[in-house]
């Protein structure tokens, strides 16, 4: 008879089951636009948790190599297949996780993904005034993702899925939106 795998019980190696400590582990998903800050409050975040796994989903968009790549909602679709396995992967080992991603059309989808795990999902959006994000922008040198950012950002705030998330992160230091970010019950999503 062949065993299953559950929660509990995680393939190991060779065909040995590592049993691991059943317990409620938390996603924090963090999107906004380009230069809101979502990196740096990604970092801040994970640095204040106990024991977590931080997956910058961007750097899965970045895998490709040679003289082709997929096209972007192949590589987009890809990308966010490959942070639910990774994700599902540590949750399954009793770790937390934070994502920092930006999140169009895709959560229910990856709420969905992990519906079947005893998990914590807190969404947050980040946001702030067009002239922030144009100056952050400019001052790392990525001015060519400026349109880009002010359209994600307006597609972003104007979201009602995404309207109990928002986070203004005008005049606020990273460790204080991580603060608040763990301490806010609103950025909680309820099955």
């Amino acid at each position: 008879m062949k065993k299953q795998l559950c929660y509990e019980c995680v393939k190991y190696g060779g065909g040995d089951y590592m049993h691991t400590t059943r317990k409620t582990v938390t996603v924090y998903l963090i999107s906004g636009p380009l230069g809101v800050g979502k990196s740096t409050v990604s970092k801040t975040l994970a640095s204040a948790m106990n024991q977590c796994v931080l997956i910058e989903g961007d750097l899965l968009l970045q895998v490709y190599r040679g003289e082709t790549e997929p096209p972007w909602e192949e590589r987009l679709r890809l990308a966010w297949l490959n942070i639910a396995a990774v994700t599902r992967n540590f949750l399954v080992n009793g770790l937390d996780v934070v994502i920092d991603f930006v999140v169009e059309d895709e959560l229910q989808w990856f709420f969905d993904q992990l519906s079947d795990l005893d998990v914590t999902l807190h969404y947050v959006v980040l946001h702030a005034e067009p002239d922030t994000l144009n100056a952050r922008l400019h001052q790392r040198g990525d001015t060519q993702y400026i349109d880009r950012s002010l359209f994600l950002r307006s597609k972003l705030m104007a979201s009602p899925v995404n309207e109990l998330f928002l986070l203004d992160t005008d005049g606020k230091k990273p460790d204080e939106l991580a603060e608040e970010i763990i301490k806010n019950s609103r950025f909680r999503i309820h099955g």
